[in-house]
């Protein structure tokens, strides 16, 4: 599994229990948390998308209203192979319904565009910055674990991943920050080296959907281009929504870390 993931930049644990048991009590706290007028915020797309940053009531161990830990293959692949298993912030709720996507809050055409045909497509961490947008590594992450609510249509606006795009992303990376003498790497405008790393990863590599019921875990690798396709025609879930929980900790390390290890 390990030589693949790296291969791949993605991969898919199959069911168990843990991790089911699991999923069903962060269900109720992710509904809970999409009628919360405290989260009315998260709610964009013409109520399409629910963004769900920082919902869900875990604590560090994964614990939520008297579940266990998060605990299964995905977590013992994560502490093998990225790095250790960290303490965790509190969840994400990603929610898409029928209809998405629809124009975001502030959204240019252009960038409604790069939503509706590219499935905006990013890195996470890097973030844009300012009018018009630089981007920056303001939030490098050590890996990115996706973890289904409810049951839904494989093209239900699921996860997609550009096949292999952590390499090419990693090399491009490195060779913006091996030529700068800033000391804090954050502060380094990458926006010409992601845009055309990203060209470079639309023309080369498979975008691949990557799905799996309740109980499954998805692991993406922390450089892999990836993002959500539109919910198509016919496509059906349960009635909460396509629901699933993200964990994104930083690295341990920092960006330096985020560059170089595995």
């Amino acid at each position: 599994m390990k030589a693949e993931f790296f291969q791949k930049g993605w991969g898919v644990f199959a069911p168990e229990a843990a991790t089911l048991n699991w999923a069903r009590h962060a269900l109720g706290d992710a509904i809970d948390a999409l009628h919360n007028p405290a989260f009315s915020q998260w709610h964009q797309c013409e109520n399409t998308w629910f963004v769900g940053l920082d919902v869900l009531s875990n604590d560090a161990q994964g614990c939520i209203a008297g579940s266990a830990p998060l605990s299964g293959s995905a977590v013992d692949f994560i502490a093998e192979a990225c790095g250790g298993w960290p303490a965790l912030h509190r969840g994400q709720v990603s929610g898409v319904f029928p209809g998405y996507p629809r124009p975001r809050a502030g959204e240019t055409e252009a960038g409604f565009r790069y939503r509706a045909k590219r499935d905006a497509a990013h890195v996470d961490g890097v973030l844009g910055v300012g009018t018009p947008k630089r981007r920056f590594v303001q939030e490098p992450h050590a890996f990115i674990l996706g973890l289904p609510l409810t049951r839904a249509d494989r093209d239900a606006a699921p996860l997609v991943v550009w096949e292999g795009s952590h390499r090419i992303m990693k090399n491009a990376f490195n060779k913006a920050f091996s030529t700068t003498q800033a000391t804090d790497l954050s502060t380094v405008d990458v926006t010409e080296v992601y845009q055309s790393a990203r060209r470079a990863v639309f023309e080369t590599c498979p975008r691949v959907i990557v799905h799996g019921p309740p109980g499954s875990a998805i692991v993406v690798h922390r450089l892999a281009l990836h993002g959500v396709a539109p919910w198509a025609q016919g496509a059906t879930a349960d009635p909460e929504g396509r629901l699933i929980a993200y964990f994104r900790p930083p690295i341990a390390g920092g960006v330096r870390a985020w560059i170089e290890m595995p």
